[in-house]
C-alpha cells in the first residue's frame, strides 16, 4: 500500500534538491541492497553517496560529509538501530532539518506507524521496488512524503 503525502510544512524540511545535486547517505548493513540503491540513484542522476554499514557513529561519520540532502536508514542495523540513529541525528542541529527516510524489511503498518511517530520523513518497504524506487527518491528530494510498504503487501 503506498501513500503519497503532499510536502507536509509543518516539518519544516529544507527545500526541493535536483537529484543531480543531492548529497546521499545511505546507512545500510546489506551490501547487495546497498548495490541496488547505488545503481538506482545512479539512475535518477545522484553523484554524491556514501554508505555507512551501522547506525552506530552515524551522527560522527555524517559530520565528514559537506553536505547531506538525504539519509536512506535501515531500521535493523548492528550496534545501533535506525530508530536511535535517527534520534541521536535529529539531536545535531545540522541534521534537525534533513530528510531521513526508513527503509527497512520490516515492512508493517506498526513498524511504519512507529517510525512515522519517531520523525523519519518516509517509509519505504524491503525489498525495494527497482520500478518505483526512483521516483520515490525524485518525490522525497522534491518535498513530497512517501511513506510505502512497499511490493510485499
Amino acid at each position: 500500500m503506498a501513500e503519497n503525502l503532499p510536502p507536509d510544512n509543518s516539518t519544516n524540511l529544507p527545500p526541493a534538491t535536483d537529484p543531480r545535486n543531492a548529497h546521499v547517505l545511505v546507512v545500510e548493513d546489506n551490501l547487495q541492497n546497498l548495490v541496488l540503491m547505488a545503481r538506482l540513484l545512479a539512475f535518477i542522476g545522484v553523484q554524491t553517496y556514501e554508505w555507512k554499514a551501522s547506525g552506530w557513529q552515524v551522527v560522527e561519520f555524517a559530520l565528514t560529509m559537506p553536505r547531506v540532502d538525504l539519509i536512506l536508514m535501515d531500521i535493523h542495523l548492528p550496534h545501533e538501530d535506525g530508530f536511535e540513529a535517527l534520534k541521536n541525528l535529529r539531536a545535531e542541529p545540522r541534521f534537525a532539518r534533513t530528510k531521513i527516510v526508513a527503509v527497512t524489511a520490516d515492512a508493517t503498518q506498526p513498524t511504519l506507524e512507529r517510525a512515522r511517530a519517531a520523525g523519519f520523513d518516509g517509509f519505504l518497504g524491503k525489498p525495494i521496488d527497482p520500478d518505483k524506487f526512483p521516483s520515490q527518491i525524485t518525490a522525497i528530494l522534491r518535498g513530497e512524503q512517501v511513506w510505502d510498504l512497499g511490493i510485499l503487501n
